[in-house]
């Protein structure tokens, strides 16, 4: 019974013609040997298995064969090629540089090359993994390698070159090896499924070829692994079993979730993936890869751009024909935001879900989340019909202001609990919408005997003339209002001081519904106004009256001890108070 013998080795290629995947190189190198024009220093870099050691034995036996086919191939025959063969070949000399690194491994491998070659033209040294060298060897070996013998050849071999001195780059021809490319590897696996007698289906040398990132070395060691376990069947689905692939028909349900805007579906994709043991981590990139090439699929001049073999390419550009450019688009940038926010998140299982539920609400007519759907936003609760809410405006309309029974009670003097951080203005149908009160408040400057006054805001005549809200409110109710508006953002330190210290008051000249404001400084006035449009729609839906408006006077007397900030507050007490001084010392405190 003959040995067991590994696919990448069995079919380790022997000839230029059976190298997978470079074309391009392999035929410039067949052209260096048949015109005679050889370099003495190759460098041949790439990722792990396309073919490096490979072609760089192959071009050793090459240009020592005594009768090259006609295609440039050796022949396999003459002496040189049977040496090579049979390994006893005493013109080609390979060296790993992983264990063979240090000045003496190069000064030993220098002495060989004095010698002539025994029969053939050439002696060829071939160094594998040569970025491990030391500097030390580097620099032993730089002169040999820039002015060896005749007979010479050097081949270097790499998957880091940017790990190599410059000095070595500049010796070499530098020959680059492409990944290859999965139809490539899926071919090749076809052949060798069908020497070996394997029944294989195409889609399943599919799944290996993408498992393989481009090494074919790899993808020949797992199609032996997927073989060995489905006893000389390969399917689509043992393969998928046997390696635990998150394979494209996950994520290709998952698109059709959200185009149906399904969200239980998509969670329960989601709960199957996590039940066969992947990371959450990749199924977001995996998710983001798989939407990225759904983009490029759209269009016939970038399916290119998607390395995947014909069935699945097909598949794919039938899905992404049912999907718009935005969804693509805006799905990716979700996508992204969540591989962003993933480590940091102390629920990333929910991190997910809740991209999910985002993803499926991106095309529907009422999605959840503002600023990525495209349509409107559904309200949370619809507690009256738009016939409703207009009758409800037309009577309040009809209604004269003294009568107050008809009314809503009242609103209590005490401060009203605001149940958000941030002010939003309740919705209303567009059309019975009341529009806002434009911003109309003067600027006064007291000094003694002149106020200047200026107009902020220009009144905007609305579409649909809707009548103003004239409740009946207490100057208590107002105040407390203003209060609650400065608590909403603590973070805004010079708006909730301003508030703080600057109350509003009735107006001095008995104007109904005008409350003014003095602040002390400039800036406090700005930060007041750029502020103003919010505060009023907060106090005037609070209120139910639309009249009511704000006069900023800038007081330029003496500021009152009641405006202190809290960095002023803090200073006086270091300087009144020598314990609370100690106190911070201790502490290491400092004002920021």
């Amino acid at each position: 019974m003959d040995k067991y013998i590994v696919s990448a080795r069995k079919y380790r290629p022997s000839t230029f013609a059976s190298v997978v995947g470079q074309t391009a190189l392999t035929s410039t190198l067949k052209n260096a040997i048949a015109t005679d024009k050889l370099a003495h220093a190759y460098l041949f870099c790439g990722s792990r298995g396309v073919g490096k050691t490979s072609c760089a034995r192959i071009f050793a036996k090459t240009i020592n064969c005594e009768n090259r086919t006609p295609d440039g191939d050796p022949c396999n025959e003459c002496d040189s090629c049977r040496a090579f063969n049979a390994g006893s070949s005493l013109n080609i000399v390979e060296l790993d540089a992983a264990s063979n690194n240090s000045v003496d491994d190069i000064r030993a491998l220098v002495d060989q090359v004095q010698v002539t070659p025994t029969n053939g033209r050439y002696r060829v040294f071939i160094i594998d993994e040569v970025h491990m060298l030391s500097s030390a060897a580097f620099n032993a070996f730089l002169k040999t390698l820039e002015e060896p013998p005749s007979y010479v050849v050097f081949i270097l071999a790499t998957t880091e070159k940017h790990k190599i001195i410059p000095t070595i780059l500049s010796r070499c021809q530098i020959y680059d090896f492409n990944r290859i490319t999965i139809s490539d590897m899926v071919n090749h696996l076809e052949y060798v499924a069908n020497s070996e007698g394997i029944k294989a289906e195409r889609s399943a040398l599919g799944v290996i070829a993408s498992k393989a990132d481009g090494a074919m070395r790899d993808a020949l060691s797992i199609f032996d692994q997927v073989a060995a376990s489905s006893r000389g069947e390969i399917t689509y689905r043992s393969t998928i079993d046997n390696l635990n692939v998150l394979d494209a028909a996950y994520f290709s349900r998952l698109v059709d979730s959200f185009l149906a805007c399904d969200v239980p579906a998509a969670l329960l994709t989601y709960k199957e993936i996590r039940d066969h043991g992947f990371d959450s981590h990749a199924f977001i990139n995996g998710l983001a890869a798989y939407i990225r090439d759904l983009m490029v699929t759209r269009e016939e001049s970038t399916r290119s751009l998607v390395d995947t073999d014909e069935a699945t390419l097909k598949l794919m550009s039938e899905q992404a024909s049912k999907c718009t450019p935005t969804f693509l688009y805006q799905a990716m940038s979700l996508c992204n935001d969540a591989d962003l926010n993933y480590r940091q998140a102390s629920a990333k299982t929910f991190l997910v879900e809740l991209l999910l539920i985002k993803l499926c609400q991106l095309l529907s007519p009422s999605p959840i989340f503002s600023g990525y759907g495209e349509g409107q936003l559904k309200p949370i609760a619809v507690t009256s019909t738009p016939a409703d809410a207009a009758a409800t405006a037309t009577q309040q309309a009809e209604t004269p202001r003294e009568a107050a029974p008809s009314q809503p009670k009242a609103l209590s003097s005490q401060p009203a609990a605001s149940p958000a951080n941030t002010y939003t203005p309740p919705a209303a149908p567009m059309a019975t919408r009341r529009p806002r009160t434009p911003l109309v408040h003067t600027v006064s400057i007291r000094n003694g005997s002149a106020a200047l006054r200026q107009e902020q805001a220009e009144a905007a005549t609305p579409a649909v003339e809707a009548p103003k809200r004239s409740k009946a409110y207490t100057t208590e109710q107002l105040v407390a209002l203003w209060k609650d508006y400065m608590m909403l953002d603590p973070t805004k330190r010079i708006l909730l001081n301003t508030m703080r210290a600057s109350l509003p008051v009735p107006s001095e000249d008995g104007r109904p519904d005008i409350f003014t404001v003095t602040v002390e400084i400039e800036t406090q006035r700005e930060e007041l106004e750029r502020e103003m449009p919010s505060l009023l729609g907060f106090i005037h839906d609070r209120l139910e009256n639309d009249h009511i408006a704000f006069d900023i006077e800038l007081n330029q007397g003496a500021s009152s001890p009641s405006t202190w900030s809290e960095r002023e507050i803090i200073e006086y007490l270091m300087t009144e108070n020598k314990n609370f001084k100690k106190l911070a010392q201790a502490l290491k405190l400092s004002l920021t």
